[in-house]
């Protein structure tokens, strides 16, 4: 079975559909926070699923489009131990100028993995359950996965990213599965 059939089967909306091209409805918070609660239980759920089907040594995130659903929340799941970031109506405030380089995977395209220049250091500005605005500072890795998830949000895949002469490869190819993103 490819992976991403094995995606499909999970739950996770596959590369053509429209949803992953669409930029995604903020939440009015805290008015609407019961339904950004259940939205993003769903979105656990769904990393769990996932999470016991293929192993994840870079951390892995999920966009609420990706489960059809078109709001602004994200859940990722940094490598190791570290707590889940739940991302309620994120935006890109400011990105660092250093650049680099490294392959990511989409559980929307899980076939092929993308090599893709993203920002070493993100601001993000979220907001919480309560209405309130919260300001967090990613670096490396987990930069790498929320930015990910945000452009998911905005209707952007990582292919929109990738260099021009640049395209994806085949699964097959791609030798880093288990290791995690490399920094200097």
């Amino acid at each position: 079975m490819r992976p991403s059939q094995r995606m499909r089967d999970l739950g996770v909306v596959q590369h053509g559909a429209d949803i992953l091209t669409e930029s995604a409805r903020p939440f009015d918070l805290p008015a609407e926070r019961d339904e950004a609660e259940r939205i993003t239980d769903e979105l656990f759920a769904a990393m769990e699923r996932i999470g016991q089907v293929h192993p994840f040594a870079k951390g892995m995130g999920i966009a609420a489009p990706q489960i059809g659903i078109g709001r602004t929340v994200a859940v990722v799941q940094p490598p190791g131990d570290a707590p889940a970031i739940i991302l309620l109506n994120p935006r890109i405030t400011d990105r660092s100028g250093e650049m680099d380089e490294q392959y990511e995977g989409c559980l929307s395209f899980f076939d092929v993995r993308g090599l893709v220049p993203r920002p070493l250091k993100i601001t993000v500005e979220t907001t919480t359950l309560t209405g309130e605005t919260v300001t967090t500072v990613y670096e490396e890795g987990v930069a790498r996965l929320i930015h990910h998830e945000i452009d998911h949000l905005d209707g952007l895949l990582y292919t929109a990213r990738m260099r021009t002469e640049v395209d994806p490869i085949p699964v097959e190819e791609y030798r880093q599965t288990d290791r995690a993103w490399v920094y200097k």
